[in-house]
């Protein structure tokens, strides 16, 4: 049986949740950016190069979600009836070529997620070369200014005060994470066990990779007291970190608001004295390069992970003569099963359908205040700009953890 290895929702993996408001911060990171480097031509013109290119990886990332979207199409329209097919008929041969099949298209994904999460790596050394360029040129300019105003000074305690929060908020969030995992491989390896005695949850288990029908699954399965009271106990510790883990989140995301907020309230300070502001509007948008760059691993891990299960199931429901004996007495517990693995499958492609509009938006729209130079603008104009840009930051909704009937399992 293979490692569990990643956390996914009723309606996908956790992480994926996570992409679309962290794509959506990028292009409003790269807008703040180029508006505090207003009446600088140079750094303008570099800015504005980066957000081209980051631009351009969101239409690649796009590509990737339609694989996704395509691939778990084809397990609901094709895999799974051809399973069916093949287990009604009693033809396991034909089972293990469907099988294969399938991971045929997952290796295709595997391939282009890994030369994506290259090109993600190169570039955001980019951003970190433009980062150190804006740098460079503020020291030259700031040996003019001698000291900033006692407000700007407030304001990087304030901060330093803010980051540190941040830092052990999300110490816990990474602590949080990992309890949730183990709690999830607790209950992927509870689920093994009584698959010994329990054929049919294997086979379930094996297909359906999410954590919400896989609990359910073991209470239809056991019926011994201590087995029932085991698994209500596993359900609701991973219920107590699943809430846990939301909350944290809350505390991030608002964290990181009143953070970008001050650091622009700085920006600001420093525009008016005529200096260029440290780029930490850049930094952000690092960070949250990375974090797409991090999610596309995790997908790749996920997809790997759903081949290992594939071919597990391969392997040990239509190679193994013994389990092929007992093939007509699970038909009907196996047909059940691919019933619920289509309807988790198709939730999973509609989550990656939402990342694949959230991607394209992107690309279309968001990058459309390149189109004016922020030195063009009034002091009224930047202003209103910067509310603008602000007020879409706070409305960008973080990722929502819920119970497990709806989510994790297996990382």
């Amino acid at each position: 049986m293979a490692d569990s290895k990643m956390a996914v929702s009723k309606s996908g993996p956790d992480f994926m949740q996570d992409l679309i408001p962290t794509a959506q911060k990028t292009a409003l990171l790269y807008n703040l950016s180029y508006l505090c480097l207003a009446n600088f031509t140079n750094l303008e013109r570099l800015i504005r190069s980066r957000a081209v290119e980051t631009q351009g990886l969101f239409g690649s990332s796009d590509s990737i979600m339609l694989k996704c979207i395509g691939t778990s199409k084809n397990l609901v329209e094709s895999l799974f009836p051809m399973l069916m097919t093949a287990v009604e008929t009693n033809k396991p041969t034909l089972a293990v070529k469907f099988l294969d099949k399938a991971r045929e298209w997952i290796k295709d994904i595997i391939t282009a997620v890994e030369g994506l999460v290259k090109k993600y790596e190169i570039h955001n050394k980019d951003v970190a070369s433009t980062t150190s360029d804006v740098i460079k040129e503020k020291q030259e300019t700031d040996t003019k200014i001698e000291e900033k105003s006692k407000e700007l000074k407030e304001i990087e305690k304030t901060l330093d005060d803010l980051k540190s929060k941040l830092q052990k908020i999300t110490e816990e969030l990474v602590e949080t994470e990992n309890k949730i995992n183990n709690k999830c491989k607790e209950i992927q390896d509870f689920a093994m066990a009584k698959s010994q005695t329990n054929t049919g949850l294997g086979i379930f288990a094996s297909l359906v990779p999410f954590i919400g029908p896989l609990i359910k699954s073991i209470y239809d399965a056991v019926n011994d007291p201590k087995d029932i009271a085991q698994m209500e106990a596993l359900e609701a510790e991973l219920n107590c970190l699943l809430a846990e883990k939301s909350d944290l989140k809350q505390q991030e995301w608002q964290l990181q608001v009143k953070i970008i907020d001050l650091q622009m309230k700085a920006a600001t300070g420093s525009f008016e004295l005529n200096a260029i502001p440290d780029p930490i509007h850049l930094n952000e948008v690092q960070k949250s390069l990375t974090q797409i760059q991090e999610i596309l691993i995790q997908l790749k891990i996920f997809w790997e992970y759903v081949a290992e299960m594939l071919k597990y199931l391969e392997q040990k429901t239509f190679v193994g003569e013994d389990l092929i004996e007992d093939l007509a007495d699970l038909k009907d517990e196996f047909l059940q099963t691919i019933e619920v693995a289509s309807e988790a499958w198709s939730s999973f492609g509609e989550g990656c359908k939402r990342a694949s509009v959230i991607f394209r938006l992107q690309n279309e729209d968001a990058y459309k205040f390149l189109e004016v130079s922020p030195s063009s603008l009034s002091k009224e104009e930047w202003e209103k700009e910067y509310e603008s840009v602000k007020k879409q930051l706070e409305n960008i909704d973080p990722p929502q953890s819920v119970t497990s009937s709806d989510t994790p399992a297996i990382r």
